[in-house]
């Protein structure tokens, strides 16, 4: 599946990236992910429809404030979770809500 964007109000969910447009490296640093490889995990998984993970960013600078991931748990459930950096839990639980939304109404996962 192709990665989906969501609008979610004051917050702009997208894929993670880190290409020449936009790097999500040194914001995922802040919240602990070092991982070199960690995009491109995450974008494989959303290609297996393994794990889905949206960046929850600032909409006028595209800068990633909070992540949130779906991991389908079986045919029909999810669990969701996610992190936030420092001062942005409430773009977390904005961004959480949307996403709940999408996948309920559009993949019919429901998410506990």
């Amino acid at each position: 599946m192709e990665p989906v964007e969501i609008n979610a109000g004051a917050w702009y969910l997208r894929a993670l990236r880190a290409d020449e447009r936009i790097d999500d490296r040194p914001a995922l640093a802040e919240g602990g992910i070092t991982d070199p490889d960690y995009v491109a995990i995450r974008t494989a998984q959303w290609d297996a429809e393994t794990h889905f993970s949206w960046a929850v960013c600032e909409p006028t600078t595209a800068e990633l404030v909070a992540e949130i991931i779906v991991t389908p748990t079986g045919d029909t459930s999810a669990d969701l979770s996610g992190w936030a950096r420092s001062g942005y839990e409430p773009a977390l639980e904005t961004g959480a809500t949307a996403v709940r939304r999408f996948m309920e109404g559009a993949l019919g996962l429901r998410i506990p």
